[in-house]
């Protein structure tokens, strides 16, 4: 008999996850223009109305097919550039400049819209279920402090499954063979819908000499915070990084990366403005280190894990939460599971 592991990866059903997705800076959609979304195997349009309100439609007119994001915007609608039907917020159309009447069944999806943090969210449920209340996304207070800088994002297409980002939360080896990072803590923490990630050690990147240290939190299946600790320079820096995620289909996402970082007493507007985009860049950086494996590598269902790995499976059956009917959502998901991979205690 063969002790040969043989990597399993079946068939992904055709499926988007339950939950709030992050679209970027709220602010890129208050330009009064209509803006494609390639999202969740289908195309979307975001449009700001003159009410300054963001709404999320359909973005394909059923008359005959056109793409709204080509068209205009209209008051608190947008018109398709092909007949001049006018969609409305809520997905009625409500003006077809040829026609005596209007079909009764001319109504789109409008897909629940939150800002939050001076970000755009839109939610997917496959169910078709309104949001959740309890997984509202939180406020950070440091995006309405001056003495932090703004949101510095980034955006790119990533080739893959979404599914291969997120089991980043739970692989320890990997901040060493990849980032250069020496760890002497570890940890993870499973409860409801949030996932969270606590790790202590050193980065000659993104600390120095200094300890580094991070809490990063998914809040659902695709909105992830990390609240940072290190330094540059020999100055400790704090910062805040968002890494969300949209599928555009089972094949790859659209991954928008960002850090706020807090300005350093002392230093001028312009000199902290250069310190932030310098650590945002080396933050980056690291980050992106990730994506060059994830265009190369192949799904696992079963890894072979080995005792310094971290609860991959763990991590896995709590992701699977938002892959299932609401109803079918074991019970138990909502009880909080620890697990400490690594805790070198430090010597004075």
């Amino acid at each position: 008999m063969s002790t040969l592991h043989r990597i399993e990866a079946k068939q992904l059903e055709p499926r988007f996850a339950r939950g709030w997705h992050c679209l970027g800076l709220s602010s890129q959609y208050r330009d009064g223009k209509p803006h494609r979304l390639d999202a969740f195997g289908t195309r979307l349009v975001a449009f700001a109305g003159e009410d300054g309100q963001i709404r999320i439609l359909d973005g394909y007119c059923p008359h005959m097919g056109a793409d709204l994001s080509e068209g205009c915007v209209e008051g608190d609608a947008v018109r398709c550039p092909f007949h001049d039907w006018r969609w409305r917020g809520d997905g009625v159309c409500d003006d077809i400049p040829y026609a005596k009447r209007i079909p009764p069944r001319a109504k789109i999806k409008s897909w629940p819209v939150m800002e939050q943090n001076n970000l755009l969210f839109v939610w997917n449920d496959p169910e078709g279920n309104p949001p959740i209340t309890e997984q509202a996304i939180p406020r950070i207070d440091a995006c309405f402090n001056d003495e932090w800088a703004e949101w510095e994002v980034a955006e790119l297409k990533i080739d893959t499954n979404c599914r291969e980002l997120i089991d980043n939360v739970a692989d320890m080896a990997h901040f060493d063979s990849v980032h250069g990072t020496e760890l002497t803590h570890f940890s993870n923490q499973f409860e409801g819908h949030k996932a969270i990630q606590y790790m202590r050690g050193g980065s000659a990147r993104l600390s120095g000499d200094s300890q580094l240290t991070t809490v990063a939190t998914y809040f659902g299946p695709a909105y992830q915070i990390t609240e940072m600790t290190g330094a540059m320079d020999g100055v400790e820096i704090h910062s805040i990084l968002l890494n969300c995620h949209v599928p555009i289909d089972l094949d790859s996402f659209t991954l928008r990366y960002g850090v706020l970082v807090k300005k350093v007493p002392g230093l001028t507007e312009e000199q902290n403005r250069e310190m932030a985009k310098a650590y945002v860049k080396q933050a980056q950086d690291a980050f992106y280190e990730d994506v060059a494996i994830w265009h190369t590598k192949t799904r696992v269902d079963n890894p072979l894990l080995c005792d310094g790995d971290g609860p991959v499976y763990q991590l896995r059956k709590w992701y699977e939460q938002f892959y299932t009917d609401i109803a079918e959502v074991p019970a138990g998901i909502a009880e909080p599971r620890h697990f400490v991979v690594l805790d070198i205690k430090e010597t004075v």
